[in-house]
This record gives structure tokens, C-alpha cells and sequence, in this order.
């Protein structure tokens, strides 16, 4: 048990390093600037920042287990298999990029959404931080992720909740560090108008994530989707415009009220376009996989099954299997680094190995619950199977290509 609490406190750690948390740790980053050295405030917000980062790991991790306890083959990351979730991330990241950009203003980002009537930063800002940053880590992973939770969602539940609570102390940990660093606080430069560039520039890392959640929504939904999500940007980047004018009249002293209305028409036109049964923020139906799709190639890799996996040991061919996902950045590392490399196409080749992809961008069952069985739930996760059949090797998460050869090899009985 007190390995698998290091292993998540660490995994938690190395996800403050991941793309994905980047633009939030940012926003947060900045509020600590903002605060020009002030060691209680800093003090204050950096615990709500853990609270609201342990809180919202706290939920997920309490929604996998009631999922799982009521028979649902769900995973680690579960939430970014809805392209409803994924799309209301993007509106939040892009509004949040807007609001740095100084096109309206509501607080200052996401950090500041608990402003105070007195001017006075509230606390609900960070912790809201610190969720929206446990929520954007999920398709994230790294090393000692993936054995502690495989371990935590094996225990009974308050042993499980410890585990994602130690995954999400790590995550908190470096900025709450820093905001009880008093050497920190008289290195920080005073506010000041500089902040004002910053704060603009800081909006690009949203737009960034803004931009490859839509690129993800796009590989769940299609071109249905694709078009239905920028026309929901087009109407919110419209509204918080029309809002921004409707501040600016009201701090003059002129009246706003037509301005704001039409602001408000335009939130409420997004929440109907979302709200349309049927829509285009669903998974199109999977197409059928025939027998032929699941014969060996080597040329290219093929869709997994557990039926395509053994008929192929059945036919003494060694198989792969990259279980992957699009939001997972982890696995794109790796199918970039690795998988799409001359040398692994050629160790599948020489070997006669078939390499099968387990897509889990959208929810799947069956690959849920082969996860499951083996101990595994998050992505991404690499399997080797013997050629002459039996249980798979379990390659790391971050994949290198002489792991990966050298597996492929000992499975098949063949030199690379």
C-alpha cells in the first residue's frame, strides 16, 4: 500500500511536466505573481489550490469506483470518452483564453472567478484552478501512474480513494511548495503594467489546449461534430465580445442592457445547440469488424479484438497491441517516437508479428474490461503475446524502440 501511495504521489509530480497541465499550472503561476509577495495571500491561495486539485481527483476517482462497483468496464480518463465532456472543455479553455486576451473581464482567468466585493482575491478561484487542472491531467500519463492506479482500483474503496488523494497531492504539491516559499515571495516582482502583457500572452497555451481538445472532438464525432463546436466557438468568442462592450458601457455609466441581452441570447443559443437530441456531440456508430480485418498484415496496423489476438497466436504470429486513445498525449509520444519509426515497422515485418490498436478514444467495453483483467486503467498500455500463445508481456508506458524490438523478438522466436 505504501508503494503504491509513493507511486501515485510521484506520478502526480511528473504530471505537473505534462502539455496538458501546462496552461493551468500557468494561470496559477501568474495569480502568484499578481499577488506582488504577499506571503499570507499566497499562503491562503495555495491551499485552496490543493483543496480544490483533492477534491476534484476525490470526485473522479469516486465516480470510477461507483462505475465499476455497478458493473461498468470504465477507466482511468473515462470522462474524455464523452464528446459532450470534451466539448464543454473547449468552450472553458476558449473563454478562458479570452478573457486573458482582454476581450471581457471576469476576474482573471479561472484563478480569479472567487473575486471578492471588496477587491480582495476570494479562494474559490483556485480551487477551481486546481480541479480544471485534474480534469485536463487525465489523458496524461507517465510513469508510476499506471501501476498505482491499476492497484487502487483493485482495493476496497477508502484504500482506492487514499491512492488518487496521494495522485492528487502530487499534482498540487509544486505550486502549493512554492506559495509557502518566502524566498519566493521577495524574488517576485511587484505588480506593475507588465503583468498586463503577460496575462495577453498567456491566453496562446489556452488557445493551445482549446485547439487540441477541438482536434480530439473532431476524431470522436467526425466532421458533424467538428462543425457544430466551431460554430459554438463563433457564437461564444461573439458573446463575451458583445460582453466586453456591455463592461466597458456600464464602468462609463452608459446603460447595457440591450448588449448584455444579447449576450445572454448567445450563452443560451450554445446550451440549445448542445442540448439537440441527436446531435453531433455523439460517437458515430462503430463499423463492423469482418474477418478479414482481423488477419495478420504487416503492413499497417489493425483494429483489436480478442478474437483477432488469438486467431493470430492460433496462426504462430506474435502480436502487439498498442491500447491508445487521441486525447492520450502520452500514447501520441510514443506513436511518434516509436510505433511510426522505420525500425519498429521493420522488427514487425522481419518478425511476422501483427500489430493491433485498441482505440479507446471513445468508450469500448471490451476494451475496458481487457484492461481491467489485467490490472490496468489507464492509457496508454502496451501488450506483447507469445507466438506460440499464452499471457502477454506488459511493456512500460514510456516506450522506447529497443523495448519494444527486443519484446517483439523474444515473443515471435525470432532475431531482430
Amino acid at each position: 500500500m505504501l508503494v503504491a501511495l509513493l507511486s501515485a504521489f510521484l506520478g502526480g509530480l511528473i504530471l505537473n511536466l505534462m502539455p496538458c497541465v501546462f496552461p493551468i499550472i500557468s494561470l496559477k503561476a501568474f495569480g502568484l505573481a499578481r499577488q506582488g509577495g504577499d506571503p499570507r495571500q499566497m499562503r491562503r491561495e495555495g491551499l485552496a489550490f490543493l483543496g480544490g486539485t483533492l477534491l476534484a481527483m476525490l470526485a473522479l476517482a469516486g465516480t470510477l469506483i461507483a462505475l465499476r462497483a455497478g458493473g461498468q468496464a470504465v477507466g482511468w480518463g473515462f470522462q474524455l470518452q464523452s464528446p459532450l465532456v470534451v466539448a464543454l472543455l473547449v468552450l472553458v479553455l476558449l473563454g478562458s483564453a479570452l478573457n486573458l486576451a482582454g476581450l471581457f473581464e471576469f476576474g482573471l482567468g479561472l484563478q480569479r472567478m472567487g473575486q471578492t466585493m471588496d477587491g480582495k482575491d476570494g479562494l474559490l478561484g483556485a480551487a477551481l484552478t486546481g480541479a480544471l487542472a485534474v480534469v485536463v491531467a487525465t489523458p496524461c500519463a507517465g510513469p508510476f501512474m499506471a501501476g498505482a492506479i491499476g492497484f487502487a482500483l483493485v482495493q476496497p474503496p477508502l484504500a482506492a480513494l487514499a491512492i488518487f488523494a496521494a495522485l492528487g497531492a502530487g499534482v498540487a504539491a509544486p505550486f502549493t511548495a512554492l506559495s509557502f516559499s518566502p524566498a519566493l515571495a521577495r524574488r517576485l516582482p511587484k505588480p506593475g503594467v507588465w503583468m498586463t502583457t503577460l496575462k495577453h500572452a498567456l491566453a496562446f497555451p489556452m488557445l493551445a489546449a482549446a485547439a487540441w481538445l477541438l482536434w480530439v472532438l473532431a476524431q470522436q464525432t467526425g466532421s458533424a461534430g467538428l462543425a457544430l463546436m466551431l460554430g459554438c466557438a463563433l457564437l461564444l468568442a461573439f458573446s463575451c465580445w458583445i460582453y466586453g462592450m456591455a463592461q466597458r458601457r456600464t464602468m462609463s455609466g452608459r446603460p447595457a442592457r440591450a448588449l448584455h441581452t444579447v449576450a445572454v441570447v448567445g450563452a443560451a443559443a450554445i446550451g440549445a445547440l448542445f442540448a439537440m437530441p441527436g446531435g453531433a456531440l455523439q460517437t458515430p456508430a462503430a463499423p463492423v469488424q469482418t474477418q478479414a480485418s482481423a488477419a495478420p498484415v504487416t503492413d499497417g496496423p489493425v483494429p483489436w479484438s480478442p478474437e483477432a489476438v488469438a486467431k493470430a497466436q492460433a496462426s504462430g504470429h506474435a502480436v502487439f497491441v498498442d491500447f491508445s486513445a487521441e486525447w492520450c498525449l502520452t500514447c501520441k509520444v510514443n506513436e511518434k517516437a516509436v510505433l511510426s519509426t522505420a525500425a519498429f515497422k521493420s522488427a514487425i515485418a522481419d518478425t511476422g508479428a501483427t500489430y493491433m490498436v485498441a482505440d479507446s478514444t471513445n468508450y469500448d467495453a471490451r476494451i475496458e474490461q481487457a484492461m481491467m483483467q489485467l490490472g490496468r486503467s489507464g492509457l496508454p498500455l502496451y501488450l506483447v503475446y507469445p507466438a506460440k500463445g499464452g499471457d502477454p508481456v506488459i511493456l512500460p508506458q514510456v516506450l522506447d524502440t529497443k523495448t519494444a524490438t527486443d519484446a517483439l523478438r523474444k515473443a515471435s522466436g525470432k532475431k531482430v
